[in-house]
């Protein structure tokens, strides 16, 4: 083991986490909007609007269909407008967010439809707007489950700042491809194997220990 490794290491999961914090945020941002927004325009919605639900739905599904190294190219003016560079941790994340908001917002809509429709009709019998049902009753009573798709999206951005490194985003991903593999250092690429996955474990460890504590507030006897 060659004396650079724990500070290439370092520096590879600093550049990672960045991606990962910034990324996750603004994908959660779109994805809930998108989620939110299937779900409230479908037949027998709240805010039912078919044109808009198949603008939406069919947009979605093209970004999906794409594989992420191809949209990261096609991606590469719209970093390069909306930060000045496609290279770097930065650059990336505008990709990022974009190849994962479409995923985040199908397992968002998900979520929601999970909920009872009886407490759908219960608060449309009170009166509710369409705006309170949507965050008064569908977000609140999906939140378990918006956590778990949350916490899914999040590992899947995790593995995609592996590919993003592969066209100069840095990160773990860069480190294990330029060090690891091109330079034949494997206790490079094997260090960065063993940090990753232990990445992914605290994340699925945190969105769990979240779930249940939401859980348990919410059944907890009065």
């Amino acid at each position: 083991m060659r004396d650079d490794l724990f500070e290439l290491l370092w520096e590879g999961l600093r550049e990672t986490l960045y991606m990962l914090v910034w990324s996750s945020f603004f994908a959660f941002l779109l994805g809930m909007l998108l989620g939110i927004t299937l779900v409230a325009t479908e037949k027998g919605g709240v805010l039912e609007n078919r044109p808009i639900h198949k603008i939406v739905s069919l947009a979605i599904n093209g970004v999906r269909s794409l594989p992420f190294i191809i949209l990261i190219v096609l991606l590469i003016p719209v970093a390069r407008w909306v930060i000045g560079t496609s290279l770097g941790p930065t650059a990336a994340v505008v990709s990022l967010s974009i190849g994962a908001a479409p995923f985040l917002g199908r397992i968002v809509e998900s979520a929601l439809k999970e909920v009872a429709s009886g407490k759908v009709e219960a608060a449309k019998s009170f009166g509710a707007s369409p705006l309170d049902i949507l965050f008064r009753v569908l977000i609140p009573e999906a939140l378990p489950a918006l956590v778990r798709s949350l916490t899914i999206a999040v590992i899947a951005i995790t593995e995609l700042t592996a590919v993003a490194g592969a066209i100069g985003a840095g990160g773990l991903g860069s480190l294990a491809i330029r060090f690891g593999y091109q330079r034949f250092r494997e206790d490079i690429l094997f260090a960065t194997v063993i940090v990753i996955i232990l990445l992914v474990q605290v994340l699925q460890w945190t969105g769990d220990s979240i779930v249940r504590s939401i859980n348990r507030r919410r059944y907890k006897p009065e």
